[in-house]
């Protein structure tokens, strides 16, 4: 008999509105992303900045609605001043954080440019570790001022008469990592006082700005979550979200472990409560939101490790051993000419890449009303996949376009009651370790009701790996409607890739069999499946 799972949907279970930046994507000049990647002037689309137009436009077709940039861990070494101007009287600057020569050909302005011409709205972030509060308020005042001032007809003389359309700034990328330049992750005071005196300058040159604070980079940090408080009391009328980043990672072939992306509701929870915490500390009626402004899901491989969970922090997290044998410089010079692989992490199925990454959005979804801001990592390189010189859509692109596209309303909480199943715990270092799960569900569901079209998007992961799963959608609750159709993406071959010249070896398909009849939805979703089920009135 096959797999079986209920789903009760209704418009009464309202979790929040949903914020359009929840589908933004990240930016940053690791290897070929930025130069050789969006930037390359000998590519045959090369605009008047060299800007490829076919990357541009895969952006504005997806509308991509925030773009998070420019970094990043590299953003901790970066010296903004060096990056405006002539470009050849730019500063060269060493990257610690990759290990490159940073030329700033692409600097403070062109990032903001290319924004503009993509069609999305910038996320900026400022260095607040390397660079001290000065530089913060000459950037904002370089960025956002009318005129009249020194920063602000320099930036005029730059050939940008107008004022920037930065609207929320990130206080700083990952404080309390110690991989940082001049890492915050011993002192959260102080670095909650920094963040408090550029939040209040950002808001005295730009009242309509907002700003994200810094919490812990990651479930596994060692002072999580007390970090988090400490630095929240000091700033916390004075902000408005909490910057949270996961990369989950699980042992390779692991694919339940893969898929449940668990802990990304774990961390959510643990932040909002000491949020909440520090709400009701301080007597604020205040409601601190979450930026999550970072993420993404690989397999890795076991390294040595120490026992338990808050183990020390891995040697190679720190990354000390700079200079191999017989090599002068371990810094290198992106070479826009000849890009290699674009990012960093080895090739990986698509597949399911596509649907962890999409339970992960299904997982901001619903707690819509707390996480407003997401950000894809891998939105522009994987998801819109681009090499040297083609671009095309990987399997990752379709849930995520389509929850950009249909995720827009209010959303819904949905009762899930079916098949379960439970991981087991595992490390991958002294640092990243999991513990066991049980009573994972195999349908993951999220749902978007848009009050304004009457359209109700339901958005569904099947689990399970070895078998379908018939689904009843019980939807009683929103009578007078009908069954518009049910998109689903599957592939029996795990290691199936779109390319450039295969671009549609995984893609959605419509099934034809859902049926609706007396305000429920009857459907079956293959195993390790994708699942769009849409109602309109």
């Amino acid at each position: 008999m096959s797999k079986k799972a209920k789903v009760t949907l209704h418009p009464d279970y309202k979790v929040g509105e949903v914020d359009k930046r929840l589908y933004g994507c990240f930016l940053e000049p690791i290897g070929h992303w930025v130069y050789g990647g969006i930037w390359k002037p000998d590519h045959p689309t090369a605009d008047d900045m060299g800007f490829r137009k076919d990357i541009l436009e895969a952006v504005r077709e997806f509308d991509m609605p925030a773009v998070r940039f420019p970094g990043g861990n590299w953003i901790s070494g970066w010296q903004w001043k060096n990056s405006i101007g002539p470009v050849e009287e730019r500063k060269t600057q060493l990257d610690l954080a990759w290990r490159q020569y940073e030329p700033n050909t692409i600097g403070h302005n062109e990032y903001i440019e290319w924004v503009k011409r993509a069609g999305s709205d910038p996320i900026y972030t400022i260095n607040v570790d390397s660079e001290d509060l000065t530089s913060a308020f000459h950037l904002v005042e370089y960025s956002k001022h009318p005129g009249g001032t020194y920063w602000s007809d320099l930036r005029k003389e730059h050939g940008y008469p107008e004022p920037h359309p930065i609207t929320t700034w990130c206080l700083g990328n990952e404080t309390d990592g110690p991989w940082q330049i001049s890492s915050w992750e011993k002192d959260p005071v102080g670095y909650g006082i920094r963040a408090h005196e550029i939040s209040k300058i950002i808001k005295w040159i730009d009242h309509k700005a907002e700003t994200i604070v810094c919490g812990s980079c990651s479930p596994f940090q060692k002072t999580y979550p007390e970090w988090d408080v400490q630095v929240l009391e000091q700033c916390y009328e004075s902000v408005d979200y909490v910057s949270l980043h996961h990369y989950h990672t699980a042992l390779n072939g692991d694919i339940p472990g893969f898929l449940n992306v668990t802990v990304f509701e774990e961390f959510i929870d643990t932040v909002i409560a000491a949020c909440d915490y520090t709400q009701t500390k301080l007597g604020s009626p205040k409601k601190m939101m979450i930026s999550f402004d970072e993420y993404g899901c690989s397999f890795g491989e076991q390294k040595e490790l120490e026992f338990g969970r808050r183990g020390r922090i891995d040697k190679e997290m720190a990354n000390f051993e700079f200079f191999p044998e017989n090599v002068a410089s371990p810094f290198k010079f992106i070479d826009y000419k000849n890009v290699g692989t674009i990012g960093r992490r080895p090739p990986m199925s698509q597949m399911l890449s596509a649907l962890a990454l999409a339970s992960v959005m299904m997982t901001f979804l619903r707690r819509a009303d707390r996480v407003k801001i997401g950000v894809m990592t891998g939105g522009v390189r994987n998801a819109l996949a681009f090499d040297g010189q083609n671009v095309w859509k990987n399997a990752s692109y379709y849930p995520y376009y389509q929850m950009n596209k249909l995720g827009r309303g209010v959303s819904l909480l949905p009762v899930v009651d079916g098949p379960t199943y439970s991981t087991k715990a595992y490390n991958l270092d002294t640092r990243i370790q999991y513990h066991a799960y049980e009573g994972v569900q195999a349908i993951d569901v999220a749902a978007v009701h848009n009050e304004e079209s009457g359209d109700v998007n339901i958005f569904i992961v099947n689990r399970d790996i070895e078998e379908d799963i018939e689904i009843t959608l019980d939807v009683r609750g929103f009578e007078g409607y009908k069954l518009a159709e049910h998109i689903e993406m599957y592939t029996d071959d795990l290691n199936a890739v779109n390319t450039f010249e295969n671009p549609d070896v995984i893609k959605p398909a419509v099934n034809p069999s859902t049926k609706l009849d007396s305000g429920k939805v009857t459907a079956n979703t293959k195993k390790l499946s994708w699942n769009v089920i849409r109602l309109v009135k």
